[in-house]
């Protein structure tokens, strides 16, 4: 298994959850992270509670190309949850450091750096990818639409994907969260009946890589809100701060 982000917490959740529904199934686990010390914590976590084996390979999305750290590592599941929320609309729009760091983790370096895996999926003609986008990608509105672009492509980046790939034994699933209680949104007032933590989205993920499903929100609701807010209509819905 391949998990890029391996210190975010929904990350570390799919992990346990896979290595307790399937045991040490993958011989090792690749983690993926800009951030050695925190992952070398998670990894002895990894060998101490579960033997579970795993490989740390940093790699700083935001300044790496050399994608040649990833020659010797070869699985059937990716696991993508990296993201950068950044400043909302009103305090970093005209931020150029942070418009460039959204769309950068979130978009422009991440998709080449995943395509990298599609090739040795597609050869091998099996495999499962996981990528985490968000609600904010499926409506732009004022309080964060530099970071909902960025989700949007991504969006359908997975979706285009998921299509090519069809054909060549590979499925692709979208996870759409919405509000989750993670290191990310700490300290935002997210109302807590719309919020999921890291272990329930865990559990949701996991049924839909055994299941294959296409795309999941990891609270259903979300896409009841969704489905309201998109049918708004653009002269009203501009008027509205979101």
């Amino acid at each position: 298994m391949i998990v890029f982000g391996a210190t975010s917490d929904i990350s570390q959740a799919f992990i346990a959850k896979v290595i307790e529904k399937e045991g040490n199934k993958y011989p090792k686990i690749y983690l993926v992270t800009s951030r050695r010390d925190a992952t070398e914590r998670l990894a002895k976590h990894l060998e101490v509670k579960y033997n579970q084996a795993s490989e740390i390979i940093v790699f700083d999305i935001t300044k790496d190309s050399d994608y040649s750290v990833f020659d010797s590592v070869h699985s059937d599941l990716l696991f993508c949850a990296i993201g950068f929320l950044g400043k909302n609309s009103q305090e970093g729009l005209y931020d150029a450091v942070n418009t460039e760091a959204v769309i950068a983790i979130n978009y422009a370096r991440l998709i080449p750096l995943i395509n990298y895996f599609v090739q040795q999926f597609e050869q091998q003609k099996s495999g499962t990818i996981i990528g985490l986008s968000s609600v904010a990608g499926l409506r732009g509105r004022q309080s964060n639409f530099i970071y909902g672009s960025a989700k949007a492509g991504f969006l359908v980046y997975l979706d285009g994907l998921r299509n090519y790939l069809y054909h060549k034994g590979v499925h692709v699933i979208t996870v759409i969260p919405g509000f989750m209680d993670t290191k990310m949104t700490e300290g935002l007032p997210l109302p807590k009946p719309l919020t999921a933590s890291p272990k329930q989205a865990a559990n949701i993920i996991y049924n839909a890589y055994r299941f294959k499903y296409n795309k999941v929100y990891i609270s259903g609701i979300w896409r009841y809100i969704m489905m309201i807010i998109n049918l708004i209509p653009e002269t009203v819905f501009k008027k509205i701060k979101l």
